[in-house]
């Protein structure tokens, strides 16, 4: 007898779990998905302190090829730097091989609202400066996140995913074994 209760309940229990399920919620099946790859310019020439534009060392060479090995499996849509020596040569690299112009701008009079919508639904490879890339990074995001970066750094890679609106981010740091 109590075995054909516990059967007779793990009927009713069957039973009563098979109800219809509420459909999902699919208005948005296709999100809009923007992703960010900033940089700050691999390690430049300081050999000369009074030169305010300088090319990157050996080392800088290095690491921006280095970049552009760290990024090759992702599909860039974009690449951007600041109009200096340094950041157009840690660029280069990946243009190259991604076969894409690179677009230049000027961090000091980027209207952000306007970069999100020419970069929506795309993967962009940003590269800037010390103070310019976690800047950047911050006014992606909409909030203030992350600090300058320490001028001895040159392997900081933050992403910034922005999915219908709402941004997340991570903060990564490559070291880079390349000749000085």
């Amino acid at each position: 007898m109590k075995l054909l209760k516990i059967l007779s309940l793990c009927f009713i229990m069957s039973f009563l779990s098979c109800k219809e399920d509420k459909p999902t919620d699919n208005t948005n099946e296709n999100p809009n998905i923007s992703t960010f790859y900033l940089i700050r310019h691999a390690e430049k020439d300081r050999s000369n302190p009074e030169d305010a534009d300088p090319e990157l060392s050996q080392k800088g060479l290095g690491r921006a090829m280095h970049w552009a090995e760290i990024l090759n499996e992702v599909d860039l849509d974009a690449i951007y730097s600041t109009d200096y020596n340094r950041t157009s040569m840690t660029a280069a690299p990946t243009s190259v091989k991604k076969n894409i112009d690179v677009q230049y701008y000027d961090p000091r009079i980027m209207d952000i609202d306007q970069f999100k919508i020419d970069n929506l639904n795309k993967k962009v490879l940003v590269v800037g400066h010390s103070n310019t890339t976690p800047e950047f990074a911050n006014l992606l995001l909409g909030e203030e996140k992350y600090t300058q970066i320490d001028d001895s750094e040159n392997g900081t890679l933050f992403i910034v995913n922005i999915v219908d609106g709402v941004a997340n981010s991570s903060r990564l740091v490559f070291n880079c074994n390349c000749p000085d």
